[in-house]
């Protein structure tokens, strides 16, 4: 009988609270990499920092398997190390302002309910434009930024259907690892 590394860790940590300490490791890792897979794709769509947003699938799932608050907490760990690591100032302010109204968004779509996965990513994804939008109208003091808008409205549908896809594919796969951590 063949053992996974995977299932050999998991079954030295017996105690739920390092479980799940691990699992937020693994998913603040996993979205820091991510990012910088994210960096390392040429995207030149004629507007700046259009992205597929590569480490929103860690959003989502977490969004859909731990809760608000440990997403929460992953997602500005990521953004802070991110910026702090490979971007600046500027890079810190924009992932943040569409971290806030994304996630914002998402966590109000999916209370309410009655919505699939796919479009509380869409609508992710559109809010993460609109709030680097804003950000970078009320930093910039540029009004025009504004015409940005049509383009960033159809990327952020385009970015929130394909991570909405890739985050339920996901998320089938590791239910039942999240099982055991509950046990």
């Amino acid at each position: 009988m063949r053992i996974s590394l995977f299932s050999y860790i998991m079954n030295i940590m017996k105690n739920t609270k390092t479980k799940k300490i691990s699992l937020y490791g693994m998913l603040l890792a996993l979205s820091m990499v991510l990012s910088y897979v994210e960096a390392m794709i040429p995207v030149n769509l004629g507007v700046p920092g259009v992205k597929l947003g590569l480490p929103n699938i860690v959003t989502v799932i977490g969004l859909f398997s731990i809760g608000p608050v440990p997403t929460m907490v992953i997602s500005i760990l990521r953004i802070l190390l991110v910026s702090f690591m490979f971007g600046n100032t500027m890079t810190l302010a924009y992932s943040f302002a569409g971290f806030a109204l994304s996630f914002l968004s998402m966590l109000l779509l999916k209370k309410v309910g009655g919505f699939s996965g796919n479009v509380i990513s869409i609508l992710g994804g559109v809010m993460h434009n609109v709030g680097q939008l804003l950000a970078a109208i009320v930093l910039l003091h540029t009004r025009q930024l504004a015409l940005y808008f049509p383009v960033l409205l159809i990327a952020g549908v385009i970015a929130g259907a394909v991570i909405g896809l890739i985050a339920g594919l996901i998320s089938k796969r590791i239910q039942l690892f999240l099982r055991t951590i509950s046990t």
